[in-house]
């Protein structure tokens, strides 16, 4: 559904009114397309004396083709400022973000990035713990500071980590992040500190089986293009009664569709024998399929509770469970949930629906020890307003409350969904396990 007023804001009249009036005003975020360039402008590195990632992120923001530059200029707009803060190791070292940050962050391009890479707290003592934590403080401001699709991240690296960020600076420094915001990303905290680059970057997953669950349309279409894009066979699973649906997008992008009900008892043995015979096992698994069943609480049925937590969690577990005993997930492979910011802040009517989303957030605290011993991951995403036939239908005093309530002032997209899932997806993410990434345009409820 169009956002109209969106629009409005880009008419002579919302130019002249916006502003004037203090309403939100959206900005157009530049969203990936092959061939573009990584940013609008150069990328400014700085950091804290004793850093320990200078040398590795020099390396790799060249290999991404970025002019870097590590001395500011006053007549330059910059597509990124990059600052690793691992050398503050007490609060007074704090500074150095004011120091770094406080010249040029007016000079940040249109949809620009800042990223900040520390050191995770849980891996610190005394003071350099306490001034670690305090940079989820400064880069979640710093997000809500800035101006024209501009983003703020913080990536912690974990010890022994240093050469295995690339992956995850591409994506936070590239268009496909354009609706994340004020995220918190670990990269070697979740058993594997290392991580190989794929053959191509531009098809990260080519000869890779990737199944989505709920494929026939909305996100979980979107993902299922995405990973295709990226060199993936995609299966596309989902409910016989979107058959039709289903098999328009499995035909559109060259992958196989399966009809399937994955909340009946033999659905998982079901799934590990059609992946085994057909594909030989799969390489990524992502459980996209999701239901609501609206009401408060007291006037919420036990069938509808029953409902949603079998499709968005109970199926989920018990097909993780079996393509894990039965080695059907390969080596290095990746489980990818979808959550909700429902299932960190909460949601007026959806008690059911935010205890699933909650219970995927759990599904991730709980694997990601047993996928490190396995060999992969599992990561999980959590969207906030995504502009979808389901949010369409939304009322629509809250639908306009739900879109301008986040830094960017808009819903995302389904693709924005998408590409966070690729990257987690990337045989390069292998570091980046037990993570949950808000796709909300850092949305001001939720943490």
């Amino acid at each position: 559904m169009a956002d109209r007023y969106q629009q409005f804001t880009r008419t002579p009249v919302g130019k002249f009114l916006v502003p004037r009036l203090g309403l939100p005003n959206p900005p157009t975020l530049r969203r990936y397309r092959p061939g573009q360039p990584a940013l609008d402008g150069p990328a400014l590195l700085g950091g804290a004396p004793g850093g320990r990632l200078e040398k590795a992120l020099t390396t790799q923001l060249g290999a991404i083709g970025l002019d870097v530059r590590t001395v500011a200029a006053d007549d330059v707009r910059y597509g990124a400022l990059v600052f690793d803060a691992t050398g503050i190791t007490e609060p007074a070292g704090l500074r150095e973000l004011y120091r770094f940050f406080h010249p040029v962050i007016r000079r940040i391009a249109a949809n620009g990035r800042v990223v900040v890479l520390g050191t995770p707290p849980e891996q610190a003592q005394g003071r350099e713990r306490i001034a670690q934590r305090a940079l989820e403080g400064f880069t979640r401001s710093v997000g809500k500071e800035l101006k024209r699709g501009a983003t703020a991240q913080l990536g912690y690296v974990g010890e022994g980590a240093e050469d295995a960020t690339e992956s995850t600076l591409r994506f936070l420094l590239s268009a496909k992040s354009a609706f994340v915001d004020g995220q918190v990303i670990r990269i070697g905290t979740g058993g594997v500190t290392t991580a190989r680059a794929p053959e191509s970057w531009e098809k990260p997953l080519s000869g890779k089986v990737a199944l989505v669950t709920g494929a026939s349309r909305g996100i979980g279409a979107a993902i299922a293009e995405v990973l295709a894009r990226d060199g993936a066979h995609v299966v596309a699973l989902d409910i016989p009664a979107q058959g039709a649906d289903l098999s328009a997008v499995a035909n559109k992008i060259g992958g196989s569709a399966l009809q399937l009900d994955i909340t009946a008892a033999d659905a998982p043995a079901k799934l590990a024998e059609y992946l085994t015979q057909r594909h030989g096992g799969v390489d990524v698994v992502v459980h996209n399929a999701g239901i609501t069943r609206d009401k408060t609480l007291g006037n919420l049925s036990d069938s509808a509770w029953d409902a949603v937590l079998n499709v968005n969690l109970v199926a989920q577990l018990a097909v993780n469970d079996t393509l894990l005993a039965e080695k059907v997930l390969k080596k290095n492979g990746r489980i990818i949930g979808v959550s909700s910011i429902a299932g960190i802040a909460g949601n007026l009517g959806q008690t059911n629906y935010a205890t699933s989303k909650a219970g995927v957030i759990g599904m991730v605290n709980d694997g990601a020890p047993r996928l490190a011993e396995y060999g992969g991951t599992i990561n999980a995403v959590a969207p906030g307003f995504i502009e979808t036939k389901m949010t369409a239908a939304v009322p629509v005093v809250i639908r306009e409350v739900g879109r301008r309530l986040s830094s960017l002032a808009q819903g995302g997209l389904p693709v924005d969904v998408a590409e966070t899932i690729a990257w987690y997806a990337n045989p390069a993410s292998s570091a980046v396990n037990g993570n949950v990434v808000r796709v909300c345009g850092q949305a001001f409820l939720g943490a």
